[in-house]
């Protein structure tokens, strides 16, 4: 069953919605894990729901499969970028989640703008994340800089430039809290990647290995902006059965 749930921002009282996905065969009261799927920019809520590209079917064919709730945010739709507003409202999407369900583990994925604000997410909360799977996304917003629109969009949804706010950027760059990934991660990146250049989450990867973290990092040199079907559900699947063989 598919439902589009709109809801009041604590953030701003706007309205935000999200769409949920229950499994087959939901069964009220019973625990369900959850993956919530942040669309790219340009996009809303309802790309990872019914896009065909891989990263969208692979995301919805895993949650069926592992019989998770599946939630695609809004997120503050086309140009969020996980700002203070997008932020907020992943964090009461969630707890709206548990007052609706009996929710187990919770986890995140995304590709492009997506991929990077799942990173951001989980660096700030990690405490709410289970699992994060990033797809061709950046670690470092200081350095970013090769998409102007995503740029202006990314100054408007932080409250500033770079220049003008450097600190909340760099609270909002995965890259430099490897300590807070404590959550399986998983990264799909691509080496020709022009759009949002793989080296900062392949750096992101390789700390927290180092320092003992969970971590598949999946490169395709020869690729560009995008995350094949097979990859993306490896990725996604890794953050679930990782997790779960340490719950």
């Amino acid at each position: 069953m598919t439902q589009d749930i709109a809801f009041t921002a604590t953030f701003d009282g706007t309205e935000q919605r999200y769409v949920e996905v229950l499994p087959a065969g939901h069964e009220p009261g019973r625990q369900y894990d959850v993956l919530i799927a942040l669309h790219g920019h340009g996009s809303d809520r309802w790309q990872f729901v019914n896009d065909n590209r891989d990263e969208c079917r692979a995301a919805r064919d895993v949650a069926a499969e592992h019989r998770m709730i599946y939630i695609s945010p809004d997120y503050r739709a086309k140009t969020s970028w996980m700002g203070p507003a997008a932020e907020a409202d992943m964090v009461q999407i969630i707890g709206l989640l548990r007052e609706r369900h009996r929710v187990g583990r919770v986890f995140i994925c995304g590709a492009s703008m997506g991929g990077s604000a799942c990173l951001t997410f989980a660096a700030l909360h990690p405490e709410l994340v289970d699992g994060v799977a990033s797809m061709n996304g950046t670690a470092n917003f200081i350095e970013y800089e090769e998409f102007p629109e995503g740029v202006a969009a990314i100054a408007e949804s932080f409250g500033g430039s770079k220049k003008e706010i450097p600190l909340e950027y760099k609270r909002r760059s995965a890259e430099f809290f490897p300590e807070r990934f404590t959550m399986p991660l998983a990264i799909a990146a691509s080496g020709r990647d022009t759009l949002v250049p793989p080296g900062s989450v392949v750096r992101l990867a390789n700390m927290v290995e180092k320092i003992g973290g969970r971590v598949l990092l999946i490169y395709r040199e020869e690729t560009g902006h995008t995350t094949s079907y097979d990859d993306a559900r490896a990725v996604i699947e890794f953050v679930a059965d990782s997790s779960k063989a340490t719950t």
